[in-house]
């Protein structure tokens, strides 16, 4: 018996990516389906008017109204008094010095007037407002 003789059968060590590749796939529609419903915000019912959407690059801080006057920043829950000073605090670690708010159609004028002053008197000067297309669309 020679030990130092080969039988002629060779081990391959390659990986096999077919099944890699078609798991990655799947998993890539199943986010590409799923990242649009993980949306969540404050649901206020917007009003409707007919006007052209703003392009906006970098994330804007949203401020939210809901119908009972709760006043949100990005979700977060805060009161009307605080609203200036954590705003001024905000301002000067933003590059983005534009704020999105977003009033449930409910909410008086008079209050949103208020809150776009304390806005303005917080150093931002960009103010936008959110509204839904007229006519339903969405």
């Amino acid at each position: 018996m020679e030990t130092g003789k080969t039988t002629g059968r060779r081990h391959l060590s390659q990986i096999n990516v077919t099944p890699l590749v078609d798991v990655m796939l799947v998993l890539l529609i199943i986010f590409m389906v799923t990242a649009p419903m993980m949306q969540e915000g404050i649901d206020v019912n917007l009003p409707k008017v007919e006007a052209s959407g703003m392009d906006t690059q970098d994330e804007p801080l949203v401020i939210t109204i809901s119908k009972d006057r709760r006043v949100f920043i990005n979700d977060k829950p805060f009161n009307a008094a605080q609203l200036k000073t954590k705003l001024a605090a905000i301002h000067g670690n933003r590059k983005d010095k534009m704020i999105l708010l977003k009033a449930d159609e409910s909410v008086p004028y008079g209050y949103i007037m208020s809150a776009m002053s304390d806005i303005r008197k917080a150093g931002f000067e960009k103010v936008g407002m959110v509204t839904e297309p007229a006519g339903g669309e969405k």
